[in-house]
């Protein structure tokens, strides 16, 4: 059973230290950043939406946990926003690590996601999702998620020369 356990300080240093570079990796793989600019950008959006880390106000921040194995199976990252007049929990990252993936946590920590939603008082759960990550989609298609926005972008040649 994967349960969502506050985060504590030390998990919080952790999970900055690997969520930084692993943003600015998706933002170059989604074509939005460049290599060389990406690692800067990343820390500073990092910063800009936790200047608090994790006393934050709006933020909630949890270690993934698994009661079976009693392991450390990820985090997730929410943030209360206002969307259309009501308040929702807006996903700012899920993550699993390596070793735990396709073993159902992700599933279970959204499902679990659900309960504290609707025990703040939240009237929904929305995030983002890279368009080069399939697996992720197919996860939140299967837990009724719906996309509401669809960016697209193709790549055209440099024929100036």
């Amino acid at each position: 059973m994967t349960i969502l356990v506050p985060m504590s300080q030390e998990e919080f240093i952790a999970f900055a230290a690997e969520a930084v570079p692993a943003y600015a990796a998706d933002k170059v793989a989604a074509g939005q950043w460049h290599q060389a600019e990406a690692l800067d950008l990343a820390r500073k959006s990092f910063e800009k939406l936790l200047p608090q880390g994790l006393q934050t106000v709006n933020h909630h921040l949890f270690t993934l946990y698994d009661r079976t194995n009693q392991a450390d199976v990820g985090v997730l990252w929410i943030e209360v926003q206002k969307r259309a007049g009501k308040q929702v929990a807006f996903v700012n990252d899920i993550s699993i690590k390596p070793e735990f993936q396709r073993k159902g946590h992700a599933k279970r920590a959204l499902t679990a996601l659900e309960s504290l939603a609707g025990s703040l008082g939240l009237s929904g759960i929305s995030l983002h999702v890279f368009g080069h990550n399939k697996s992720a989609q197919a996860l939140y298609d299967s837990l009724g998620y719906r996309p509401t926005n669809v960016l697209m972008f193709k790549p055209i040649e440099d024929t100036s020369a």
